[in-house]
């Protein structure tokens, strides 16, 4: 890893990585941005238009055009490459075609000598997250992906609306798979200290648990919404993925939702990947916080974790 500069590189500059380094150049996340891509002269090109915006921007960032060689002393390796989600298209049908893409980018990576952090982004991201796991035969530490991290900003975003509360004071996590089957685990969720449930007690003729079903409902469909509006969903993923890459490079300590490897929480569960608050640091994902589920909820759990478990069983890694 780089002594003192912060280095990330980029697989990928579809708008899902090219929102994230234009977040990352507008926010000076790191001292150099590397951008690769199958298509060369899209990268070159991608990073010349960033470097003319320099000048705009606080940034001293160095942003080039580079190979795989560039890998050896970066902090994090950002994976965002893949095909993309077509309307209507699960993010578990995005399977089979990007399996064969990570196949020729993760033993790449580590061939070079890359020694540092894993962050993936590329649907169905949990499933991928543990194909690069597999592939690069790193500690389950070291490759983490952006989980649930947007879905559970905008469960909060919603639930700050219908509440009148700044969404910072409102507590809540939308854990499981990043897709179909996840869901808010509403036992958990506070607003400020307060518990949600008991906030509905106290105020029946102005909050109900229908109302926050819809709002959970909503988090779910959102993607599909946006894709069906505007072709696909970038914006919010490339600023989810700077403030995972912020609290790795700035060693936080901070709870994000991330997917993340289980290893025998929520009843003896292990192997697979799933979007939960775990503390993240300059090692990664410094510890997953098990949360103490309801039977319902554990059951939802347990449906995500099948789900996941049966599509990469489906697969035959080389």
């Amino acid at each position: 890893m780089a002594e003192n500069k912060k280095k990330i590189v980029l697989i990928g500059t579809g708008m899902v990585g090219m929102s994230f380094a234009y977040a990352a150049l507008n926010q000076s996340l790191c001292d150099e941005l590397v951008l690769i891509d199958l298509n060369e002269q899209r990268a070159h090109g991608e990073a010349m238009d960033l470097n003319h915006g320099l000048a705009f921007s606080n940034s001293s960032m160095k942003i080039s055009c580079g190979t795989y060689q560039d890998c050896g002393d970066a902090d994090i390796v950002v994976i965002c490459a893949g095909v993309n989600q077509k309307p209507g298209e699960s993010r578990l049908e995005l399977l089979q075609r990007n399996e064969k893409v990570f196949a020729s980018i993760v033993p790449n990576v580590v061939q070079n000598g890359f020694d540092g952090i894993f962050l993936v982004a590329t649907n169905p991201v949990d499933i991928m997250t543990r194909i690069t796991y597999e592939l690069s035969g790193f500690n389950a530490n070291k490759v983490i992906g952006t989980g649930t991290t947007l879905d559970t900003a905008r469960l909060r975003y919603l639930l700050g609306e219908y509440f009148e509360v700044n969404p910072r004071n409102i507590h809540a996590y939308v854990i499981g798979e990043h897709g179909d089957s996840e869901f808010v685990p509403w036992s958990q969720v506070l607003l400020a200290v307060k518990p949600i449930k008991d906030v509905l007690k106290d105020n029946p003729q102005t909050y109900c648990m229908e109302e926050l079903d819809k709002i959970s409902c909503e988090v779910r469909n959102a993607a599909q919404e946006i894709i069906a509006a505007k072709g696909a969903t970038y914006y919010g993923i490339g600023m989810a993925i700077v403030r995972i890459a912020r609290a790795i490079l700035s060693d936080e300590d901070t709870v994000l939702t991330v997917s993340t490897r289980l290893r025998g929480e929520y009843s003896g569960k292990k192997d697979v990947f799933i979007g939960n608050p775990a503390i993240i640091n300059a090692g990664g994902a410094k510890r997953l916080l098990e949360l103490k589920l309801t039977d319902e909820e554990l059951e939802k759990l347990d449906n995500c974790c099948n789900i996941l478990n049966e599509n990469f069983n489906s697969l035959s890694l080389e």
